[in-house]
């Protein structure tokens, strides 16, 4: 069998098909995107996903794209430690809360994180390079973004985002009063979709909400999130970040 991940740092989007593989106890090849230095658009990395983003799985030359779509594949084709429940109703709750981040979360934490560091390194290209850049990337919505993240998001944009996060966490918080998990009894995929886009990094970029004080249900979650075995193993995966790294170097590669 041969399985090959391609992911950057463990946060987000990588993170999150990381700890199922980890709480899975898959082995497999880890390959490093670098997207400081825009390797998710070089030609290598497109050939393997047209659409330039990671993570990727290719598991016997099968490409599968699109974390939820990772995790469920993964719990086809193993299945030996499930992280989905087994009856109908189980795997209708997981479904709606992954559809949850994916839709009303995962957007609206990720426009704040473009805006407090995407937008840096984009404003630190010169014009030019920074065109020739845009112009490598596949996806038109990504584009956009880019060129958004360079002129800066709107305050209301980002007043929206933070009312999104904001309905996001009360309404988890108030769920975990009657469920250990988000699907209920049993641990799964959906918890490792808001735990990466979500759940670990609110206080540190929203410490305003003041979450220990007002979400104590989300923080006892996010304490036993981390101390699952597979959630550490994920999170003690290589950080390539430094400071070297977010530095345009001045080359399209």
């Amino acid at each position: 069998m041969s399985l090959v991940y391609y992911h950057a740092e463990p946060a987000a989007n990588s993170l999150k098909s990381m700890i199922c593989l980890k709480e899975k106890g898959l082995a497999f090849d880890s390959v490093y995107v670098d997207l400081h230095k825009f390797e998710q658009h070089c030609d290598w990395f497109v050939a393997i996903n047209p659409e330039g983003q990671v993570p990727v799985l290719v598991h016997d030359g099968a490409v599968i794209t699109q974390t939820t779509v990772i995790n469920e594949y993964l719990e086809d084709v193993f299945p030996d430690v499930p992280l989905r429940p087994a009856d109908a109703v189980g795997k209708a709750r997981m479904r709606y809360w992954n559809k949850f981040v994916d839709e009303h979360v995962m957007n609206y934490v990720s426009m704040h994180g473009w805006h407090r560091m995407v937008g840096v390194i984009a404003r630190g290209i010169e014009s030019g390079e920074f065109e020739k850049l845009v112009e490598r990337i596949p996806l038109p919505d990504q584009r956009r973004k880019w060129q958004t993240a360079r002129s800066g998001f709107s305050e209301a944009d980002l007043a929206h985002a933070t009312d999104k996060i904001v309905y996001a966490c009360a309404k988890i918080e108030a769920h975990l009063a009657d469920n250990a998990w988000l699907a209920g009894a049993m641990f799964t995929t959906a918890d490792a979709n808001f735990y990466a886009m979500c759940g670990m990094m609110v206080e540190r970029m929203f410490p305003e909400l003041e979450v220990a004080a007002n979400y104590p249900r989300l923080i006892d979650w996010r304490e036993r999130m981390t101390a699952r075995p597979g959630v550490r193993a994920a999170l003690e995966m290589p950080d390539h970040t430094n400071p070297a790294l977010r530095t345009w170097t001045g080359h399209v590669r």
